[in-house]
This record gives C-alpha cells, sequence and structure tokens, in this order.
C-alpha cells in the first residue's frame, strides 16, 4: 500500500500526508488489536470499561510526556505547521523534516559541525511535545525558495554603476538554468542594495534561490564576482589596508 500511495505522490506534500496517513492506519489497527484482545479476555464491556478507566488514570501520572508527545502528534497531522521534507529551524536546530512518528520528529540537521546550510550527516530525534514550548520556522511553508545575499564591498574610487551592473548580470548567469522551474510568483529579477562602510560601498546583492542549494550557488556567485571584479580594471574590492594617497 505504501510503495503504491508513493508512486502516486508528486509533491512533497503529497508524500508527507501518505507517510502520516499510513502512520495513523498503522497505529488504528494496533489500538484496534489490543482492544479485541483486553475484550477477550475480559469478556463484557462494563468489565472493560471499568479496567480501562483505572488503567488511563495510571499511565496519565506516570506518562505524561508521552501522551503530551501523542497530542502535540495530533495537532502536526491536522494543523500541519510543517511537513516531511521541509527545512525548519527549531530551539536552535536547523535541518529538514525526514519523519514525523507518534513521539517524534526526525530533522536532517544542517550547519551543526560545520559553518553554512549544508548537511552535517546527522539525525536529530525531538519529541513532537518540543511545538508547544518552542517556536518553529519554516523555511519552505509557502514554497521551497528563500531570498539570499551576497555582499561585496568595493572602493569609493570604484566604477559603482559598472559594479551593480556587473554583481547582476553574474546573479542571471548562474541563476537562469534554475529559473525555468521557479512559480511565477517568485521573482526572477536580482535586486541591488547599497551601504556605506567605512572602507567602501557594500554592493549587495538579492535574490531567491532553492533552500537546499543556498551555500552551492551563493559560492558560484561569489567565486564569478570576484573574477570579473578583478578584470574590470577600474573597480577595486575593499579590505583592510593602509595607503598613502599623494594628491596635487
Amino acid at each position: 500500500m505504501k510503495k503504491l500511495l508513493l508512486k502516486k505522490a508528486k509533491t512533497k506534500r503529497q508524500i508527507s500526508n501518505v507517510i502520516i496517513f499510513l502512520n495513523i492506519i498503522k497505529y488504528l489497527f494496533v489500538f484496534i488489536f489490543i482492544l479485541f484482545f483486553l475484550f477477550s479476555y475480559f469478556g463484557s464491556w462494563t468489565e472493560l470499561g471499568l479496567v480501562m478507566g483505572l488503567l488511563s488514570v495510571a499511565l496519565g501520572f506516570a506518562l505524561q510526556k508521552p501522551i503530551t508527545n501523542i497530542v502535540a502528534w495530533i495537532v502536526i497531522v491536522i494543523r500541519k505547521p510543517f511537513f516531511i521534507g521541509d527545512r525548519i529551524a527549531i530551539d536552535g536546530l536547523k535541518g529538514d523534516v525526514k519523519d514525523i512518528s507518534i513521539s517524534y520528529i526526525s530533522i536532517e540537521e544542517i550547519g551543526g559541525t560545520i559553518g553554512g546550510e549544508e548537511k552535517s550527516g546527522r539525525i536529530a530525534v525531538v519529541p513532537n511535545s518540543i511545538i508547544f514550548e518552542k517556536e518553529i520556522l519554516n523555511y519552505t511553508a509557502q514554497h521551497d525558495f528563500i531570498v539570499d545575499e551576497v555582499k561585496t564591498i568595493i572602493t569609493y574610487e570604484s566604477n559603482l554603476g559598472k559594479a551593480e551592473k556587473i554583481i547582476a548580470k553574474v546573479v542571471e548567469d548562474i541563476m537562469s538554468p534554475l529559473w525555468e522551474n521557479f512559480p511565477k510568483k517568485i521573482s526572477k529579477e536580482p535586486r541591488i542594495r547599497l551601504k556605506f562602510m567605512d572602507s567602501g560601498i557594500n554592493v549587495i546583492v538579492r535574490y531567491y534561490v532553492p533552500a537546499v542549494r543556498r551555500n552551492e550557488i551563493s559560492t558560484a556567485i561569489t567565486r564569478e564576482i570576484f573574477i570579473r571584479i578583478k578584470n574590470a580594471g577600474d573597480i577595486e574590492i575593499a579590505y583592510p589596508h593602509t595607503e598613502v594617497i599623494l594628491r596635487k
């Protein structure tokens, strides 16, 4: 059943719904089996109800945390704050949701042992109840794209207009193969922002990028900006140094 449904599922949301639906079916079968076993043992709904009532009170005190996890799982299934495959940040942990079980959320960590937002290779397991205690940041709640930026500080003597055109063109050249898969509502135009700094002008370019490829693409853009500015002649990257300027 799982293989059949996953073959039919095409989007990330559909795959997440299939996995959660099958988990519900699994837990339901277990519950029915336990109920049938208990009824077979006691033979009466009255006796079974009395025992279940006493058992529920005892378990309520002994298993407060697991019960909270189950309630949180129900909230996740109904309210859907995130799906399997979403990139989230929760309590300082960032990663891609790999599984949502009745007790735990499995997250494939990004960062952690390394800088940036690349996968560390570790799987973090957090209790479902954390959704009641911590705020959740969902990178891909609306779509799979986020805004990223690359900063380039150039000297005040540089040709600013030319630098802006070079940086915008670099983003267009690198991002154009990816734009075919962009939804229509996502902007494809790189946006330039300028800021005065101590040693020069900070030229900031912002653009939409697939969340899972953020580091890879920003690295490619940074490398190409450096090469083109170095070859420009009338543009110079600013950096901390001492320079003596002799004027007339």
